[in-house]
């Protein structure tokens, strides 16, 4: 397997989303044709390289997320754009199922104005859609520093022979 530089310097692109539970994200971001890639970790707050009991205590201000390695000319980032909203609740703040906190909240950590633009597109189609009945609070944000989680978070239900179950379906 190609590591996450090679893949990079290959023209492969980069997505980070927050969606919940990055157990259950990662799991299905995996199956998708054209993603190379996948690791679980920390963004989106001010203390560097922080640890899941750190975050857990919602004081660091990150986000569970995953960071994705992706094959543009196989899935465009639209398509995973359309994955992160059908994965969760984006109309929930700071809360996926049974998970609260900031750390669980929706996020989309863009890498490029192209990321950007898209991103918000697609939010502004979601809220026009009619498909939910409250305001959809998704941040839009640059992505900053990702800090990969430690190694037992890392492919979870894979390793634990488990398909994705903290998937909240709404």
């Amino acid at each position: 397997m190609r590591s996450r530089e090679e893949l990079l310097n290959e023209g492969y692109e980069i997505a980070t989303f927050a969606a919940g539970c990055f157990w259950g994200v990662e799991s299905t971001f995996r199956k998708v044709k054209g993603v190379e890639f996948t690791q679980v970790g920390y963004t989106g707050g001010s203390k560097e390289d922080p640890t899941y009991k750190e975050v857990c205590t919602g004081t660091t201000g990150h986000a569970e997320a995953v960071e994705i390695v992706f094959n543009p000319s196989v899935v465009p980032y639209e398509k995973l754009l359309e994955l992160f909203w059908e994965l969760h609740d984006p109309t929930s703040l700071n809360r996926q199922g049974p998970d609260i906190g900031t750390q669980y909240r929706s996020a989309i950590f863009y890498h490029s104005a192209e990321q950007r633009n898209a991103a918000i597109a697609s939010k502004m189609n979601r809220e026009k859609s009619g498909k939910y009945s409250r305001e959809i609070v998704t941040q839009i944000l640059p992505a900053g520093p990702f800090y990969r989680a430690e190694e037992y978070h890392q492919q979870y239900f894979d390793k634990m022979g488990n398909d994705g179950g903290c998937i909240l379906k709404y």
